[in-house]
């Protein structure tokens, strides 16, 4: 029984919202790759989004040039997954494949189409 946290931006206001996806919704995402275009119907959300990365509970990060949906060392040279300090510096980092698995516990998205949905308990007054 998967559950997600789906992190949901919108590049043309630049808000994002983050929504707590459990079974049934949370079983669409399964098995997608970075980079692919989802329809958001099945999981509420009006409008169609692309998935751009996310972590596991430890927050290992997702590579898209890291295939399946495996933990691995890779030498990285730079981001997602390790910010170089020096130039040419490299290092073997752990990060997870490209592939959504009940592992991955954090999606992050962007809206190709159509609207953010509400955040949960907007409106409360406890914005700036």
């Amino acid at each position: 029984m998967p559950e997600f946290q789906l992190v949901l931006s919108d590049p043309r206001s630049g808000r994002s919202v983050k929504l707590e996806l459990r079974d049934p919704q949370s079983s669409v995402l399964l098995g997608l790759r970075i980079g692919e275009v989802v329809d958001g119907s099945a999981m509420g959300i009006r409008g169609r989004f692309r998935i751009t990365g996310g972590s596991d509970r430890s927050g290992t990060p997702m590579r898209p040039d890291v295939h399946g949906g495996v933990k691995r060392y890779v030498l990285l040279s730079g981001p997602p997954g390790f910010r170089p300090r020096r130039r040419g510096e490299r290092r073997r980092k752990l990060v997870r494949g490209d592939t959504i698995t009940p592992e991955i516990y954090q999606v992050n998205a962007v809206l190709v189409e159509g609207e953010l949905p509400a955040a949960p308990g907007a409106g409360a007054g406890e914005g700036r």
